[in-house]
């Protein structure tokens, strides 16, 4: 899959999926716009990807602010004039615990991360794409976007809440020639799992790889292939769907 003078807008993009995607399209020949909230790891990510593709740009971006995204669109379309596609990232795992006990702010605050987020971005990078008439995104929801999880009601319902508006999108820009999917990733190891405390408890990232047909968790570099695959030519017919990268968990 060629993406070369392509570009390409992630966010969430300092680390896990994230990184591994942008590497994956710099590699690829794409201009990567890379958007987080965290400074220090996007500059140290910025470096690896200037290595692959020397026109990169960080931006930095809290998906859960308007203005913020905004900017971050306005300023990927000054610099390079166009969004060709955009991988909606950003996201935060959220509270563990029962939906009776669930924080009411940890709530609002994965809600407004990563439902509102995946919303805003999807606004203002639509708004670019009906301007050129063409255009591909594809939103980061979560194998738990299918099904329900005990102790994550927060981060359940945003991932269901990202298909819906994926769908929801794909139907309204079709006609314009413009694809909206999702990935739906497993359990992946990123940093998200290790402030989840997996990394630190041998049972429970056992008991968590076991839910899994393939008996492990999914690695970063897993995803992007699936990512690009969406964005690329030869998912010329596919808008609206939800892919699962799941290693069996959803078949048993």
């Amino acid at each position: 899959m060629d993406f070369k003078d392509q570009v390409v807008l992630i966010t969430g993009a300092s680390s896990g999926i994230g990184k591994a995607t942008a590497l994956a399209f710099a590699e690829r020949g794409a201009k990567v716009v890379i958007a987080d909230i965290s400074e220090q790891e996007s500059q140290a990510t910025l470096k690896d990807i200037q290595a692959r593709s020397a026109d990169s740009l960080f931006i930095p971006c809290n998906v859960a602010d308007s203005g913020s995204v905004q900017n971050l669109v306005r300023q990927t379309v000054t610099r390079f004039g166009r969004i060709d596609v955009a991988f909606n990232n950003a996201g935060i795992g959220g509270a563990s615990a029962h939906t009776e006990d669930y924080p009411e702010q940890e709530w609002h605050n994965v809600i407004s991360t990563n439902l509102t987020g995946v919303f805003l971005c999807m606004k203002y990078e639509l708004l670019e794409m009906k301007k050129a008439k063409r255009g591909c995104i594809i939103n980061n929801s979560s194998v738990l976007g299918k099904v329900g999880f005990m102790g994550s009601a927060g981060y359940v319902a945003a991932s269901h809440g990202v298909i819906g508006i994926t769908q929801t999108a794909a139907l309204e820009f079709a006609p314009l020639g413009i694809r909206v999917n999702a990935v739906c990733p497993s359990f992946t190891e990123t940093p998200m799992l290790s402030r989840a405390g997996l990394d630190r408890d041998d049972q429970l990232h056992h008991a968590v790889a076991n839910m899994h047909a393939m008996k492990r968790m999914a690695k970063p570099e897993e995803v992007p292939g699936a990512v690009m695959w969406l964005a690329s030519e030869h998912a010329s017919f596919v808008t609206g769907h939800s892919l699962v990268i799941d290693g069996g968990y959803l078949a048993q």
